[in-house]
């Protein structure tokens, strides 16, 4: 499995979905984050993250609520949204950094 840190360093930008299992709001993600990623393909990553499950991860980034997107770019925090957000404006961000 690789690292975190490696996932996020390249130049494809990487969506990250940082989820909890018992979340509503995740749940309701899911085909969203499904649609965006079948309409992207392999321009970008999208990888989901159980704060549960990896809370050092979560204390890192400071996420405080769940869902919360971070968009990475070369390593580099480059977008944030916390909550449920619509397919069409991750759709829009992501491609910002193409």
């Amino acid at each position: 499995m690789a690292r975190f840190s490696d996932l996020i360093k390249g130049s494809t930008p990487v969506l990250v979905d940082f989820y909890a299992d018992w979340c509503a709001p995740c749940k309701m993600m899911a085909p969203v984050l499904k649609q965006v990623s079948s309409d992207i393909g392999e321009k970008a990553r999208i990888i989901k993250v159980d704060v549960d499950k990896n809370p050092q991860a979560a204390a890192k980034y400071g996420i405080q609520g769940v869902p919360t997107f971070i968009l990475f770019k070369n390593g580099k925090l480059v977008w944030r949204q916390s909550g449920v957000v619509p397919a069409h404006t991750l759709k829009q961000v992501i491609e910002n950094y193409l």
